[in-house]
């Protein structure tokens, strides 16, 4: 009998979290952004496994997030209410089950129930919501750089991680 997805270990990144060319790996097939390229091709990583602890030349990653366009995304306490706000809103309207939500400076873990959606789906709305929580509340981190035509760049990636879960179990480990 196959085995069946009970849940997700969601892991959604704010803009500059990791870079395709961190030395540690990273999933990207190319780099998108100008101003990394001297800094190398993507370094793909060949495991679906977390690489945050493989030792690595820290220098190297800290110059390239220097010369991002925009600074790195990290969340002040006050902004990851709003961005807790806007999930809280997106949950509660959709009836998504979350068994755990961790907001960090630059990312956020959650553990989700089985979905109707694709999960892909659900990032992206998690992400919309956040986002427009933080605009109505005057606190998006790129109040202050708007697009010629007045918009925000969005203070995510453009990808999220998942982890499949497929047991209890899984849904403990995530979870912890």
């Amino acid at each position: 009998m196959p085995r069946r997805v009970i849940g997700f270990h969601l892991i959604i990144t704010a803009y500059g979290f990791w870079l395709p060319t961190d030395p540690r790996g990273s999933w990207s097939d190319f780099v998108r952004a100008w101003e990394l390229r001297k800094f190398g091709p993507a370094t793909k990583a060949d495991t679906r496994a977390s690489v945050a602890h493989v030792p690595h030349d820290r220098d190297a990653r800290l110059d390239a997030k220097r010369a991002l366009v925009k600074r790195p995304v990290e969340f002040t306490g006050i902004q990851a209410q709003r961005v807790a706000r806007g999930f809280a809103d997106y949950v509660l309207r959709n009836q998504v089950t979350v068994y755990a939500c961790s907001i960090m400076p630059a990312h956020v873990h959650m553990v989700i129930g089985q979905e109707a959606r694709k999960i892909t789906q659900v990032s992206r709305l998690l992400k919309g919501a956040a986002t427009t929580a933080l605009v109505d509340a005057g606190l998006h981190p790129f109040v202050n750089s708007p697009f010629r035509n007045g918009a925000l760049p969005t203070p995510w990636t453009r990808h999220e991680w998942v982890c499949y879960l497929w047991s209890d179990e899984d849904v403990r480990h995530a979870v912890e």
